[in-house]
């Protein structure tokens, strides 16, 4: 039966962030809001806690997991950054962006693309999410919330608190979140690429 913590999104209680990421550590997957819609993740190098994520969601061994960063910093352990991209992010984070990069061997192959060897990162602009980043001390592996019979990701907690109580260990409500995704660009090729426009504000990438 999965804890449940509600937090307030402005001011999370450090004391329930603490026991999320004790869960993290401990291989649990839990659910958080982010800025854009709920999440469901688990700590990077955690092979059995990524496949229950798998299960859960009906995912193929194809799909592609976010890394969610506190910061550039962070980030850039995980990603090769060039000049151009690094201008981007700078100006949109925090933000409900994900950038796809090259992955640096610090990424476990599975959550590679595995033919590109790119990998999703995010550096979302939520307190709990970001709280609950530095508490974990590293980045944690997220997908959105979105179940297999839906389209969209699950936005209100009353919703799925009852039906995945007993498939996850942790679940955080923050409130109601959104339910678009997060805007998508892609870093990989010669120029920079929008992928999917989202809740982001598509940059325009002549300014850079």
């Amino acid at each position: 039966m999965a804890e449940y913590l509600k937090v307030r999104p402005d001011n999370p209680e450090p004391r329930s962030i603490k026991r999320a990421a004790e869960v993290l550590r401990e291989g649990g997957i839990i659910i958080y809001p982010t800025d854009s819609t709920y999440a469901i993740g688990c700590q990077i190098g955690n092979k059995r806690s990524l496949e229950r994520i798998r299960a859960l969601r009906r995912l193929g061994q194809k799909h592609a997991f976010t890394l969610m960063c506190a910061d550039l910093s962070e980030l850039s352990n995980y990603a090769l950054v060039s000049n151009v991209a690094y201008r981007i992010l700078k100006s949109h984070t925090p933000g409900p962006f994900t950038f796809l990069l090259k992955a640096t061997p610090e990424v476990p192959r599975r959550l590679q693309h595995p033919k590109r060897k790119t990998i999703g990162l995010r550096i979302p602009e939520s307190n709990i999410l970001q709280s609950l980043i530095l508490s974990n001390g590293e980045p944690i592996m997220s997908t959105s919330l979105i179940l297999a019979e839906q389209t969209v990701a699950l936005s209100d907690p009353r919703d799925f608190r009852t039906k995945l109580k007993s498939l996850v260990d942790l679940i955080i409500d923050g409130g109601v979140c959104g339910q678009q995704p997060t805007t998508v660009i892609d870093f990989t090729g010669n120029s920079p690429e929008l992928v999917r426009a989202g809740c982001g504000a598509s940059p325009l990438f002549k300014e850079y």
